[in-house]
């Protein structure tokens, strides 16, 4: 049994606790709502008053938050990880930030003696619960093949792609498909019903054939039952979406369609949706529709 800290107990965060109490690991953690911490203890899990007391209190940290300014700060502030962790403790950021602040946490840990490996998931926070999804890693092979059996409890799968910053560059490109896809899903939806047709028929019977995709068979229920529980809230993945357009400029590449989706995205947010999960993006298509 390995105790795990964890920075970050939301939707995600509850998730990877839940598996980890669910493989027989300890789990310790802090957040700043307090409902979070008491989802923790609910599943046996240790409240802790700080990132730096999580860090005390376990073996392995995982920083799990929603922008990059807390994460920095979860790791590298007065009362972060970094400032009670021990020498050569591993900090595993999951988190979704960007490259060039991923590449940078490295090298500031190192230069502690401290670990680092840069962790994101693909997948959304209820595909995690049920055990599915990939974790990319990006650093040191040998700390990557130490915590490998750990990152497998929480999901089958963890993958090295490289040194820390190229596996949160493969979660950018994850996340640009998975907006595209619940973009093309929303407006194939959108269409089907426009023309008379049921919505849950349609994902029902486009799941079985050549247009299915991931993003049809977890997203297309909720647009057809026009109900959005979040997975990923919209107002986050709107964040995901900037670091997108910020990574393609860094390397000079096009990103015509995403440009496309996120106006769509962003006339959901401002219609009031950003908690809602982003399959709500079809209500944007659904206004568009109105005004013609």
């Amino acid at each position: 049994m390995t105790t795990v800290g964890i920075v970050g107990l939301g939707l995600l965060g509850h998730a990877v606790a839940s598996r980890l109490r669910g493989a027989g690991h300890a789990v310790i953690g802090h957040d700043i709502v307090p409902a979070c911490v008491e989802r923790l203890v609910g599943l046996g899990g240790v409240a802790a008053k700080s990132a730096a007391e999580v860090a005390r209190g376990s073996e392995l940290v995982c920083t799990i938050l929603p922008s990059l300014v807390a994460v920095e700060e979860a790791i590298l502030g007065p009362e972060g990880v970094a400032a009670g962790a021990r020498a050569g403790q591993t900090i595993c950021q999951i988190s979704t930030i960007s490259p060039g602040l991923t590449e940078r946490l490295a090298r500031e840990t190192a230069a502690r003696g401290l670990a680092f490996l840069d962790c994101p998931i693909s997948g959304t926070s209820g595909m995690v619960a049920q055990g599915q999804g990939v974790f990319f890693v990006g650093g040191d092979p040998a700390l990557y093949a130490r915590w490998r059996p750990l990152l497998e409890a929480i999901l089958p799968s963890a993958v090295h792609i490289g040194p820390a910053g190229q596996a949160m560059l493969l979660k950018l490109v994850a996340n640009l498909l998975v907006a595209l896809n619940s973009a093309a899903v929303a407006e194939a939806l959108a269409m089907a019903t426009r023309g008379g047709l049921d919505a849950a028929r349609v994902v029902e019977v486009l799941s079985t054939g050549a247009a299915t995709s991931r993003m049809l068979e977890v997203r297309g229920p909720l647009m057809a039952r026009r109900d959005f529980p979040a997975q990923m809230k919209l107002d986050l993945f709107m964040k995901d979406l900037h670091l997108i357009q910020n990574a393609a400029g860094a390397v000079g590449s096009p990103l015509p369609l995403t440009d496309a989706a996120e106006r769509l995205y962003a006339a959901a947010l401002e219609a009031g949706h950003g908690t809602e999960d982003l399959a709500v993006v079809i209500t944007a298509l659904e206004r568009a529709a109105v005004r013609r």
